[in-house]
């Protein structure tokens, strides 16, 4: 379990790191409002990953209709904890809303670009 946990540390991070990258980027083009939906967005977006993994152990262990209904449980959720972001982005105009949207994808798109740079990295 603590390579998993070092494994959500790392993304996470560097999921954090990207997005207040950007936003001190649109920050100094003065773009409040978009700083601030990346960075809402991301940080529901570390919460949903690190739900996702306290989540599986769970999921272990029990019979084939008992699974369903905890994974049914857990996804429904996680989409309804990713809803928080986007309503209050559409609500408040503190928080651009495709910003917000862009920062609930963040995690993922720090897993997949770690993937595809360890693919090429292979390949030389």
């Amino acid at each position: 379990m603590n390579e998993v946990r070092q494994i959500q540390k790392e993304y996470c991070s560097q999921a954090m790191v990207l997005a207040i990258g950007c936003a001190i980027f649109f920050l100094i083009i003065g773009d409040k409002p978009i700083s601030k939906g990346l960075i809402l967005g991301t940080l529901f977006s570390i919460f949903n990953f690190i739900l996702i993994a306290q989540g599986l152990p769970l999921q272990l262990g029990k019979g084939r209709a008992k699974t369903f209904l905890v994974c049914m449980g857990s996804i429904w959720i996680r989409y309804a904890l990713l809803a928080i972001p986007l309503v209050l982005a559409a609500k408040l105009q503190m928080f651009n809303f495709f910003a917000a949207a862009v920062g609930i994808l963040m995690v993922q798109v720090v897993i997949l670009s770690h993937h595809l740079l360890r693919m090429f990295s292979f390949k030389r």
